[in-house]
């Protein structure tokens, strides 16, 4: 049925109707590749059959691929971007700029042809950029043919051989990667350790190593009876590859990744979770890592089935969780995750890098250039799954989210989000614009559009954008049509500057036996506001001032009884509110009471006003 699911998938995917008043298409490719791993020296060679349809309604005379392990050589835009850095990364800092020879990465094409005929081509830096021999048309497609040999770098960023945990391979990043031509262009961006973008298509992959080592990563492994180490059906007899080596055969359909862990020492779980998804874990014989990672398993299904619920459907067949890498990351049908972690973090990391399996890996942003979309969106759905399946339920989950964006914004460091991913100026600016600030956009849309709507959205998000490249305004797009609301303002405002958001109350006036509530915008950003009245008797109100520019009013919650006054202008810096009851009987105002709106500044949110704003 999953099956069925993708193949549909990619044939509506190809005729939507999408973004920036175009008709959408995305590029395809179909890769074979044969990889033969030497784990004494960590070089490996490999042949890749490529087959690429032009989808788009250009004409190509080039095309670029990815170099990624080049990265990890003194000198690399990677080793220079992370020793010039006013806050590089720990993980890299200037351990690149000492590695051997013998310890460097590398990504070397030996011979490239199209359709037969040998191509020209320049290794430059992590980025092969090579001249076709013919000229691909629209709707056309062309087979390139590759042998290439790599070397694995030592573990440093995310790929690598030997891990701080000991794991001996963490293969991500490592073949010959097409780039990305949408209708922006080419997307041949040099890898200095930041985010991805890749072409969806089909994978044929074998890998020949050790027979010792197990392998665990994207796709179906098509020869489980050849290999055993666990991924044999139950009941059925193995019987071996000769020889030294075994090789295994993976296929992976509609994806945009191939990543892949190997070491000699894992240990290999099978759960099948409610839905059928066949979930993997393999992690270290470490005696002091194995309860937490038995303990994992049970979660990671209650995760799925929450981002099923929350999202939409897992499509493909199997998900693996797999010890490697430096932290946590996500890849096609797989995520590669540092095991050697309290219980609590282990699920909060696999947590996260799930998410990333629709945030990502079904709807792909690009992440360079939206990389808010991705890291945000999966920050704020994964922090409702934790939450649900915790022991601890906590009120308003977003609430460290929303102070660490506070913080950003005030720290005068914040870049707008639309600021490519490689060009903030520190790396603790990108972090809190795409993951916490990324986060929020998501949680204040709720409070916008309303918790109900924003579900809505996000169903409706992936059943229209699941295997494509959303983009913004693809998402926002969503929203309006869902909502009935006009939110352009909110996607400009909140992501294209840094305007923030601040209202204050400034006094109250007694009128008789009415009371006159005088409001500021301070800040340049609009909102819509909630704000909750509590008179002395103990009986309270809520009033929602709707924002013109929204063209729309937020529906109240259900079974909430809501006062609604009259809209306010973004032009009119101040706003008086009129409340029917005189001022000795109003106990305290609150703008925003569900502390969903990013204010920069609560203190001046309330009344009676807190003891420093009285000061």
């Amino acid at each position: 049925m999953k099956k069925i699911f993708i193949a549909i998938t990619l044939f509506t995917s190809i005729w939507a109707q999408a973004q920036n008043n175009t008709s959408y298409w995305q590029q395809h490719v179909d890769y074979k590749m044969e990889v033969d791993m030497n784990v004494e020296n960590f070089q490996y060679t490999g042949n890749q059959e490529l087959k690429y349809t032009n989808n788009s309604p250009d004409t190509l005379d080039r095309v670029f691929y990815h170099l990624f392990f080049n990265a990890f050589q003194p000198g690399s835009e990677m080793d220079v971007r992370s020793r010039t850095i006013k806050d590089p990364d720990s993980r890299v800092g200037d351990r690149i700029s000492k590695l051997t020879e013998a310890e460097q990465g590398y990504l070397k094409v030996n011979s490239l042809t199209q359709n037969g005929a040998s191509l020209s081509f320049k290794e430059v830096g992590t980025v092969l950029e090579v001249e076709l021999n013919k000229p691909l048309l629209p709707g056309e497609n062309t087979t390139f043919k590759m042998d290439f040999k790599g070397q694995v770098p030592q573990q440093i960023r995310r790929s690598g051989r030997n891990s701080a945990e000991g794991v001996a391979l963490s293969m991500t990043q490592w073949y010959p990667k097409m780039a990305e031509y949408d209708f922006q262009g080419w997307h041949a961006d040099p890898y200095i350790g930041r985010e991805f973008h890749g072409v969806w298509g089909d994978f044929d992959v074998k890998i020949s190593i050790d027979k010792k080592f197990t392998i665990g990563g994207t796709g179906y492994l098509q020869n489980p009876q050849e290999i055993g180490h666990g991924y044999e059906a139950e009941g059925v007899k193995v019987t071996p590859q000769k020889g030294e080596k075994h090789t295994w055969h993976f296929v992976a359909p509609m994806v945009h990744d191939f990543a892949w862990a190997a070491d000699p020492e894992f240990i290999h779980d099978k759960r099948t979770a409610a839905d059928g998804t066949v979930l993997h874990f393999l992690y270290k014989n470490n005696p002091e890592i194995k309860e937490n990672w038995k303990n994992l398993q049970p979660k990671t299904e209650e995760l799925l089935l929450y981002f099923n619920e929350h999202i939409g459907p897992y499509p493909w067949d199997q998900y693996s969780v797999i010890q490697g890498g430096d932290g946590g990351m996500e890849y096609a049908m797989a995520t590669l995750i540092t095991g050697e972690r309290s219980f609590g973090s282990l699920v909060g990391v696999t947590s996260h890098e799930m998410a990333h399996a629709w945030f990502q890996h079904l709807m792909a942003t690009n992440e360079s250039v939206h990389e808010w979309m991705d890291e945000g969106f999966t920050s704020y759905i994964s922090t409702l799954a934790e939450n649900e399946i915790s022991d601890s339920k906590e009120e308003n989950v977003f609430a460290r989210s929303f102070r660490g964006y506070v913080g950003l914004a005030k720290s005068g460091v914040e870049q707008p989000q639309s600021t490519h991913a490689d060009r903030y100026a520190l790396n603790g600016a990108y972090g809190a614009a795409a993951y916490t600030k990324g986060s929020v956009f998501l949680a204040q849309l709720g409070y916008i559009i309303g918790q109900e709507n924003l579900q809505k959205t996000l169903n409706r998000y992936y059943d229209e954008w699941k295997f494509k490249h959303p983009t913004p305004n693809d998402f926002i797009r969503i929203a309006e049509k869902v909502s009935g609301a006009e939110l352009d303002w909110y996607l400009i405002d909140w992501t294209q500057t840094t305007n923030t958001i601040d209202y204050a109350i400034t006094d109250l006036i007694e009128e008789g036996q009415t009371t006159t509530v005088n409001l500021e915008r301070k800040g340049l950003m609009p909102m819509p506001l909630d704000i909750k009245v509590t008179y002395t008797d103990g009986t309270s109100e809520m009033i929602h001032i709707p924002l013109r520019m929204m063209r729309w009013v937020k529906p109240a919650e259900t079974g909430m009884d809501r006062t609604l006054a009259k809209d306010w202008a973004w032009a009119y810096p101040t706003y008086k509110l009129t409340i029917s009851k005189p001022k000795d009987s109003i106990s305290s105002i609150v703008l925003d009471p569900a502390g969903l709106m990013a204010d920069i500044n609560r203190e001046d949110n309330v009344f009676p006003m807190t003891a420093s704003e009285n000061k």
